[in-house]
């Protein structure tokens, strides 16, 4: 907690920090990577900085905390930095590395309001700062902790056992461990990291959920080809050039969106590679033979787009109570029939229950307007879950 002279400096400078934070994690980020160019190269996703999505995160991330200190709310900051602590502990962050963010951070926020920075604002600041470092720090830890690692020590080297073409932009691999011992358990939901060196020398690092059963003794993920994007420089890397029998840099599962163990009626929603996370969720229903109501509802541009397809009409149909709805905005030469459906995917005709569980993953606007439609039928907020490939803007909206 803020002590009382910083609280009442922070309530008096948000407005001119906050209207000015992207500026300063822009200019941030411009700061620490000249400074150490080798996280820009090894660390940060690339794809990310040049379209400015992770400057507007961590910008949005700063501001909700501050604010959350005017207004303190545990749940709320449990939201926006669970989140983060669970990307940090996938990536192998460590405590000595947030000495490093503060330096360049707080010379940024002097550059950008000058004068404005006075003595007591800087406290206060650095005081909001090291408050929100340290409770990442100890979620961390506990992260770390529980996975049974060492801090930052989260990366090892698997086996590719199996690739399977799951549609025409999308493959899944199967990962075991070099031993043949079974590869750590983990929770529906969760994802690893993988790291693979670029043809120009950079290892950049990426997330992907697992969809095999979490009783397994190996892993799966599937990665979509992206073309024409900077984020897709490590999926399309891997797409094209790993394959049966050679080895990958992953890390340990992580990950909050989690089922939870209880009979509450779920609901799953996706669009198009945010499949993956609920194909898991599935796998697993079916692995403890689940009897819970579940809605899986899934969007993609066409049938031929659709990664998983079959595998998720067959998970299922092995759940008594679960349904699936579908909706392509390209049927081709199909038409809409039962629940297949064109355009885009709507709840209105779909039955659900207040006490539902909700997991959403896919393209933050179609994650929004299934957030609206469920908070529409009385889905308390707390209620509705997700999961986002790249920079968190979910909790600052």
């Amino acid at each position: 907690m803020l002590s009382p002279q910083s609280t009442e400096v922070i309530r008096a400078t948000l407005p001119v920090v906050g209207a000015a934070i992207g500026d300063i994690t822009t200019l941030f980020y411009r700061k620490m990577f000249d400074a150490h160019p080798e996280l820009e190269r090894d660390l940060f996703n690339r794809g990310n900085q040049k379209q400015g999505e992770q400057q507007k995160a961590l910008a949005g991330a700063i501001a909700a905390f501050a604010t959350l200190q005017l207004e303190p709310d545990s749940a709320k900051v449990d939201l926006i930095l669970s989140r983060i602590a669970h990307k940090h502990a996938s990536l192998g962050i460590t405590p000595d590395q947030y000495a490093i963010v503060h330096e360049h951070l707080f010379a940024a926020i002097v550059e950008i309001l000058g004068d404005a920075v006075t003595p007591d604002v800087a406290a206060a600041w650095d005081e909001v700062y090291w408050l929100m470092a340290e409770t990442l720090i100890t979620m961390e830890r506990g992260l770390y902790q529980l996975a049974g690692v060492d801090a930052g020590d989260v990366w090892r080297t698997v086996r590719i056992s199996e690739r399977v073409l799951q549609s025409a932009d999308t493959v899944s691999l199967t990962l075991t461990s070099l031993d043949g011992s079974a590869l750590p358990t983990f929770a529906p939901g969760q994802y690893l990291s993988v790291g693979v060196t670029l043809p120009d020398g950079a290892r950049q690092i990426r997330q992907y959920s697992l969809c095999s059963i979490p009783s397994s003794a190996d892993w799966r993920i599937s990665v979509k080809r992206i073309s024409g994007t900077p984020d897709g420089e490590v999926s399309n890397f891997l797409y094209n050039n790993v394959f049966e029998g050679q080895e990958l840099s992953v890390t340990t599962p992580f990950g909050d969106l989690t089922m939870p163990d209880d009979n509450s009626p779920l609901l799953l929603a996706s669009a198009g590679i945010g499949c993956t996370p609920m194909i898991g969720m599935l796998n697993h229903l079916v692995d403890t033979g689940a009897e819970r109501s579940v809605s899986v509802i899934h969007a993609d541009r066409s049938i031929a787009d659709h990664a998983h397809r079959a595998e998720l009409s067959t998970l299922v149909d092995k759940i008594p109570a679960a349904t699936l709805h579908r909706w392509y905005e390209d049927l081709g030469t199909h038409v809409a029939f039962g629940s297949v459906h064109e355009g885009r995917a709507d709840l209105q005709d779909i039955a659900v229950e207040p006490d539902t569980q909700a997991f959403l993953c896919g393209p933050m606007p179609f994650m929004l307007a299934m957030r609206a439609s469920l908070l529409e039928r009385d889905v308390p907020a707390q209620n509705i879950h997700y999961e986002v490939f790249g920079p968190d803007s979910w909790a600052n909206t």
